[in-house]
């Protein structure tokens, strides 16, 4: 695997074994609406904040709902199960203190709120291991797009091309390698991409031990 001087992590299905939550909060919140998930849902919100998802899925499903209101919705139903119940994925605890020894920057690019991560990482003690968090919210375009992965660098003082980024998310991992990054796919259970994953992945692992 390829030295370098910076990580960005994603946090969603790549540090925190969290998209079982978002699975749950899909079906509930379609489910009070009447409305099945189809396949490409999860997908099709990932890449995108949660203002930006509200909009996809009020736009989607025509639905009388305002992007605050269905955030706020979302939001409530995502607190507790962050702030009490999402572990972090085998190993990554272990790799992210591997890391830190090594003297690489650490940094956390994600679509989610602070609000929900945040008690996350404090509760496992890793919160101040990180450099920077950037959100989605804070950049132009969404993951996507090299933008958020570039700050992140930037807040680290390094370049993207001393950097390696962290994905479950193949068009994710899309947006980093346009920008010049080292890529790591990290399969996610939940993903039905893992051949696309792998394929956008300059090294792809099933388990962070593999790293250790």
């Amino acid at each position: 695997m390829k030295k370098f001087q910076g990580a960005v992590f994603d946090l969603d299905g790549t540090l925190l074994d969290s998209m079982g939550v978002w699975e749950q909060i899909d079906r509930d919140s379609l489910g009070r609406r009447g409305i099945p998930v189809p396949e490409d849902y999860a997908q099709a919100v990932a890449l995108r904040g949660f203002w930006q998802a509200a909009e996809y899925t009020i736009r989607r499903f025509g639905l009388p709902d305002t992007p605050q209101q269905l955030t706020e919705e979302w939001n409530q139903m995502a607190q507790d199960a962050y702030r009490f119940h999402v572990e972090l994925k085998p190993g990554a605890r272990e790799y992210l203190s591997r890391l830190r020894e090594q003297g690489v920057s650490l940094s956390v690019a994600t679509s989610s709120y602070r609000e929900l991560f945040l008690p996350a990482l404090e509760r496992h003690g890793i919160l101040d291991w990180f450099e920077a968090i950037v959100t989605v919210s804070e950049v132009s375009r969404g993951k996507g797009f090299p933008d958020i992965y570039e700050e992140a660098a930037r807040r680290m003082r390094r370049l993207p091309r001393e950097c390696a980024v962290f994905e479950d998310l193949p068009d994710a991992l899309r947006g980093a390698r346009e920008g010049g990054f080292y890529t790591v796919g990290v399969f996610d259970s939940h993903s039905k991409e893992e051949t696309r994953l792998r394929q956008m992945s300059d090294r792809f692992i099933y388990d962070f031990r593999e790293l250790l």
